[in-house]
């Protein structure tokens, strides 16, 4: 590693996230999980729903609010519409979940560089970095528990001196229970503790009861009085949100067993390095920590397999396995590093050859799929292209320089480097693929209040549409009976679909109806299979006769 990296650590794994992250922070759109999050954390500032937490100004007790906390209060220093200022804690949670992987990583194998490469292949995984706007509070609950299980480490291994530990483990479990329930403790605590068990077993067990039983109690209060409160203040709807999301678990994206068993291709590009590192047989003489691999091993798996008990699986519910998955990985690059120079064995060689040649071959290629996918509006992104075309070409060039030399230290950075500069310098690209067709919805708001009526919503708007528009927008019926609806002599009606004949024969001898346009999010053509109806709304204007 580089000295001044190696020398602070933790300043360099933050540094490298946010020269990453940051700068595109706001190019992609808000997804329909952040949609719904920033409704809530809106919601919050503009209406003070700060407990009895709401979407469109319905109850939203599905997720615990710590995290919509924490994104209201950025939004409210860096602005409410400002979709930088909302991903923003999350990528600080990215930070605080590398730093612990290389803390813990720091604990198993004593050694600086090596905690240090276990912590940027956690960030460079491709999940991990996915996750922050697929279900973005799932990064809150596993940083949170990232801290807590790294307290929770120090308890175990100290003799003395360990209340303050005992302190930190607790409040940190309990954070993450207040992020996102016991999603965390289940997929990544228990099996932390399972594997710690079996590896490093626990000691004094007698002596640190009291601290054991002050970790969980101090961990129930933390994470458990919003439940509570809410339970107190609005039984009814929490009793009825708790049993649909509780059936949901039996009996909704039901999978089989074996749905999660090719987990470790959600690393991205340590794809391959991540299933070498699973072959125990292999690479138990060829580690130079055993213990901590085995720690690390069992973690990985124990994970897996807990996940796969649960009926309802989903892709996203993998990525907290990739956090003792990085650690595994690091394992077996520590060996490439240390050894690949004498490897003579092609059953050994050839896999490396392959992933990180294979890497090289998309830098080197990517300015010509770039060109291909995006000749139609490149005149729009040329600097974007150039940049990127040359950054990823040159990386492209060095990775297979350096593996001819089979300097796998240099291939490593080079690797992370480049996965770094596909974010940072291709990501904005992607505006390049916006459909024709495309008409977002972010104007509306000022047009409905400057023409001074209400704007009503019909059948179903999505929360992406929700986010965009920026205000609450009420539902009506047009199925019911006249006289319930709105008595404004004008208002807006967004629909999920145009009115069929039926319905305006119905409406049309009480209003006069004018569709004004159709708003469609979906940046992709209708042919593309990403295309998503939900994405529609008609816009109607409604004047009374």
């Amino acid at each position: 590693m580089i000295k001044p990296v190696k020398k602070y650590p933790v300043i360099a794994i933050c540094l490298f996230t946010a020269i990453m992250l940051l700068p595109n922070l706001d190019v992609l759109d808000v997804t329909i999980m952040e949609a719904r999050s920033f409704i809530t954390a809106r919601e919050m500032v503009t209406d003070g729903n700060w407990l009895l937490t709401t979407m469109n100004g319905e109850p939203r007790y599905e997720k615990p609010p710590l995290p919509t906390w924490l994104t209201a209060i950025s939004g409210s220093i860096f602005g409410m519409n400002s979709t930088f200022a909302l991903r923003l804690p999350a990528i600080l949670f990215i930070m605080l979940l590398a730093v612990s992987i290389f803390k813990i990583s720091l604990l198993l194998v004593k050694d600086t560089t090596q905690s240090l490469q276990h912590a940027f292949i956690a960030i460079t995984s491709f999940y991990i970095i996915g996750i922050t706007i697929e279900a973005p509070w799932d990064i809150f609950t596993h940083g949170f528990m990232c801290v807590g299980i790294y307290q929770l480490f120090l308890l175990f291994e100290k003799n003395k001196s360990y209340w303050k530990h005992t302190l930190l483990a607790g409040c940190f479990i309990g954070f993450s229970f207040l992020s996102k329930g016991p999603v965390s403790m289940y997929a990544l605590m228990l099996p932390f503790l399972l594997a710690y068990g079996f590896t490093y077993k626990f000691k004094n067990l007698k002596a640190k009861a009291f601290s054991y039983v002050s970790v969980l109690i101090l961990a129930l209060v933390v994470g458990g009085w919003w439940y509570i409160y809410v339970r107190f203040q609005d039984p009814l709807v929490f009793n009825t949100i708790t049993e649909k999301e509780t059936s949901n678990w039996s009996s909704y994206n039901i999978r089989p067993f074996y749905y999660y068993w090719s987990f470790f291709v959600q690393s991205g590009l340590w794809t391959i390095p991540a299933f070498i590192s699973l072959l125990y047989p292999y690479l138990k003489t060829r580690v130079n920590h055993l213990k901590g691999y085995q720690f690390s091993l069992l973690w990985t798996l124990f994970a897996v397999v807990l996940l796969s008990i649960i009926p309802e699986k989903k892709s996203r519910y993998l990525m907290p396995v990739l956090i003792p998955l990085a650690i595994n990985i690091g394992f077996y690059i520590d060996y490439l590093i240390r050894r690949f120079k004498t490897m003579s064995d092609k059953r050994e060689t050839i896999p490396v050859y392959f992933n990180f040649g294979l890497i090289a071959c998309i830098g080197l290629a990517f300015p010509v799929l770039a060109y291909v996918f995006l000749k139609d509006s490149i005149a729009n992104h040329w600097f974007s292209f150039i940049l990127a075309s040359v950054v990823l070409f040159t990386i492209g060039v060095f990775i297979l320089l350096y593996l001819k030399r089979k300097n796998m230290n240099v291939v490593f950075k080079l690797t992370v480097l480049f996965f770094a500069c596909l974010i940072l310098t291709a990501l904005p690209l992607s505006k390049g693929f916006t459909s024709d067709t495309y008409h977002p919805i972010s104007n509306l708001k000022t047009e409905v209040e400057k023409d001074g009526f209400t704007l009503y919503g019909s059948e179903y708007i999505s929360p992406e549409m929700l986010w965009y528009y920026g205000d609450k927008i009420p539902f009506i019926s047009l199925h019911d009976d006249l006289e319930t609806l709105p008595k404004d002599d004008t208002f807006g009606l967004l629909t999920k679909d145009v009115l069929d004949e039926n319905m305006l024969n119905k409406l049309e001898p009480t209003f006069h109806i004018k569709k004004i346009t159709t708003y469609n999010l979906n940046r992709v053509s209708q042919d593309s299979r990403q295309y998503n109806d939900r994405l529609l709304n008609v816009y109607y204007i409604f004047e009374r006769k």
